[in-house]
């Protein structure tokens, strides 16, 4: 008996960026393993756009080997960039010549749920949630497209009225300001106590450089990444059915 056979429900193939640092994939397929606990009775699948596999087209190529027929593809992706307009719509093409069923998700984020796991990551460093006297630095990889620029920083703006005293964005590359920039000029602002919450799903190199920046302009505190939280596997299984749904009401 295939898996096909003992399930209807479409697979889930959970798409992350991919990255040379071991650190990427093993984060990844951690969360990978807490969506698929939570949804036992779906197929759940990891790929990766670059650097480290299985790939997008050849994960397509297994899930079509074990007879899967239709899968939603959710891209771990933190904002609508250039990856999630071009890049994964271009892998998952290959669907098509695997007679394979392939719909893709939004990407994760922004969203309020990787709001929540933020605040997770700080509160694990030892930062009480909203609190005034603190200036946020809600850091991400950064990105040429304007339009995924700006809903990080309505993001940080809704964040900002869950009591922080500023929440403001910085990048790690491709726009400024850079997160150093940042964290110095919350300090030039007056506060005395400044957090730089990583807006990255895994370890890397953009991570590492958001830690390194923080670090010497003397940020406070820098979390890690958001990467295996139940938030994000939340968010995961949301983008899928969101995704599932349509389609079972045009088939009721």
């Amino acid at each position: 008996m295939n898996r096909t056979t003992a399930t209807a429900a479409p697979a889930l193939l959970a798409i992350a960026h991919g990255s040379r640092d071991a650190r990427h994939a093993a984060t990844v397929e951690a969360l990978v393993a807490r969506v698929r606990r939570a949804r036992p009775g779906v197929r759940v699948a990891a790929a990766y756009l670059d650097h480290c596999g299985p790939r997008v087209p050849e994960a397509l190529a297994d899930l079509a080997a074990e007879g899967v027929r239709e899968a939603v593809a959710v891209p771990l992706l933190l904002s609508s960039a250039y990856h999630a307009k071009h890049d994964v719509p271009a892998m998952l093409a290959a669907g098509r010549q695997l007679r394979l069923d392939v719909r893709a998700a939004a990407p994760l984020g922004p969203h309020p749920l990787l709001v929540a796991a933020m605040e997770r990551r700080l509160r694990e460093a030892g930062v009480r949630t909203g609190d005034e006297a603190c200036g946020v630095v809600l850091a991400s990889a950064g990105s040429t497209d304007a339009q995924a620029n700006a809903a990080l920083t309505e993001l940080a703006r809704g964040w900002r009225r869950s009591g922080w005293g500023s929440v403001v964005t910085a990048f790690a590359s491709a726009v400024s300001p850079e997160v150093g920039e940042a964290v110095r000029d919350l300090r030039r602002t007056g506060f005395d106590r400044i957090v730089v919450a990583s807006y990255m799903l895994a370890p890397g190199h953009l991570p590492d450089r958001i830690v390194r920046q923080a670090r010497e302009a003397g940020a406070d505190v820098v979390t890690g990444t958001v990467g295996d939280t139940p938030e994000a596997g939340a968010l995961a299984l949301a983008r899928y059915d969101e995704t599932v749904r349509p389609a079972l009401d045009r088939s009721a």
